[in-house]
C-alpha cells in the first residue's frame, strides 16, 4: 500500500508542479493573466489528482482481490492526496524564494487593475489594498505559507478521493453453494 501512495502522490505532485513551473514564464509574459492562471492550476490539479483514482484502484485490483470499502478507499486517497499536496507546497516554497517572490504585488496590482477597469471607487480599491497587505505580511511567514498552499489542493484531492472511493467500492460476492 505504501508503495502505491507514494507512487502515485509524487507522481500527481509532480505534474501540478509541472505545470505551475511550465505556466509561470507565461504570467510574465502577459499570455495568462490571474484569471485564466486560476482556471489552469485547478484544472492541473484534477489531472494530476487523477492518480487518486489510479491508486484506489490499483490497490483494490492488485491487493485486495477487487474487492475494498469506501473507508479503505478514503484512506489510500487522502494519503496520496497528501503527498501530492506536500510535493506542490514544497515546489512552491523553492519557486517563491527563488524566482517569484514578488508574487504578492503582482497579484495585488493585478486585482487593483481589474478593480478600477470594472469602476470600483477608491475606497473599495483601498480597503482591497489595506487586505492584501496584511495578506501579504502574514504571507512573509513561510509556514503560514506553505499552509496556504496545501489548502490550494488539499480541497480538490478530498473531492476526488470521495468520488473516487465511491466509485471503487466493491464489496465481496458471496458464493451460493
Amino acid at each position: 500500500m505504501k508503495k502505491i501512495i507514494i507512487t502515485n502522490g509524487l507522481i500527481a505532485g509532480a505534474i501540478v508542479s509541472s505545470m505551475f513551473l511550465i505556466t509561470h514564464p507565461l504570467f510574465d509574459k502577459g499570455i495568462l493573466n490571474y484569471d485564466n492562471g486560476m482556471i489552469i492550476g485547478y484544472t492541473s490539479m484534477v489531472i494530476g489528482l487523477s492518480l487518486v483514482f489510479v491508486g484506489i484502484k490499483t490497490y483494490r485490483d492488485q491487493h485486495q482481490k477487487g474487492v475494498i470499502t469506501f473507508g479503505k478507499g478514503v484512506q489510500i486517497g487522502l494519503l496520496i492526496t497528501l503527498v501530492a499536496s506536500i510535493v506542490y507546497a514544497l515546489c512552491w516554497e523553492v519557486s517563491f524564494n527563488t524566482f517569484a517572490s514578488d508574487y504578492t504585488e503582482k497579484y495585488t496590482q493585478h486585482y487593483v487593475d481589474k478593480m478600477k477597469r470594472e469602476g470600483a471607487s477608491e475606497t473599495e480599491i483601498t480597503q482591497m489594498r489595506t487586505e492584501m497587505a496584511e495578506f501579504n505580511e502574514y504571507y512573509k511567514n513561510p509556514i503560514i505559507r506553505f499552509g496556504v498552499t496545501i489548502m490550494e489542493i488539499a480541497p480538490v484531492g478530498i473531492v476526488i478521493t470521495l468520488i473516487s472511493a465511491a466509485l471503487l467500492r466493491r464489496k465481496e460476492f458471496l458464493s451460493a453453494t
